[in-house]
């Protein structure tokens, strides 16, 4: 747990608050819409890991369009599944836990309506989404921050990379333990709009290789800059 009156944190925070000003002016401000209903945007996810966006797209399209509900894809065989979501990669792992998740899930509440956890906090919604096999931290923050607006976190390899450049984090942390020091830090009305606006630039300024410092607008405060 994160030690609010600590110097450590205090200076973090201060940090954050200029990269939020400084990347607003750049970009804009983020205007939270959502993106998709929760359970879609559960499946969504689980498709989303270890592939790309157009990737997890394509086979979350391929799935819908084959199954029509969630029902019918609860129901489904395995091979059916794992056809409809090839293009994705790693297919058989993914369609096996997409089943599985949805099983449990039509167990628990006997149905696909996620909307209750709109009505838990954030810590017992997030609990709820993690008791889920295969669910982590980064999953169930992209389920209540794309589908709810609550203003979690969601940490995924540009935040991650970002956030150690930048001195949010050191370099001890790990991804999972992120989300959780991250949004201690930011003001909840900041963090959809910082999220979306940091994910951004590490993928257009500060990439992984060649980051492009002479033109990064957040270069006069980065203690990483090259």
């Amino acid at each position: 747990m994160i030690k609010s009156n600590s110097k450590d944190t205090a200076s973090k925070i201060k940090q954050i608050n200029k990269t939020i000003k400084l990347l607003q002016k750049e970009y804009g401000e983020i205007d939270w819409e959502a993106r998709r209903d929760p359970i879609s945007e559960l499946v969504y996810t689980i498709l989303s890991q270890h592939t790309s966006d157009i990737n997890s797209i394509r086979a979350f399209n391929s799935l819908i369009k084959k199954f029509k509900s969630f029902e019918l894809l609860k129901d489904a065989p395995v091979k059916s599944v794992e056809s409809a979501i090839y293009r994705g990669g790693l297919a058989k792992i993914k369609a096996s836990r997409i089943k599985e998740v949805l099983q449990i899930i039509y167990e628990n509440i006997g149905s696909f309506d996620l909307s209750f956890l709109s009505e838990m906090d954030i810590d017992e919604a997030k609990s709820w989404l993690k008791s889920l096999p295969g669910i982590g931290p980064k999953t169930a923050a992209i389920v209540l921050c794309f589908s709810f607006g609550m203003p979690v976190m969601p940490v995924d390899t540009h935040i991650f990379r970002l956030s150690k450049r930048l001195g949010f984090i050191n370099n001890k942390i790990n991804a999972d333990d992120a989300h959780e020091i991250l949004e201690e830090m930011i003001k909840p009305d900041k963090v959809f709009s910082f999220h979306m606006n940091l994910i951004r630039h590490g993928r257009e300024v500060c990439q992984a290789r060649g980051p492009k410092c002479a033109s990064c607008v957040l270069s006069t405060i980065c203690p990483s800059k090259e």
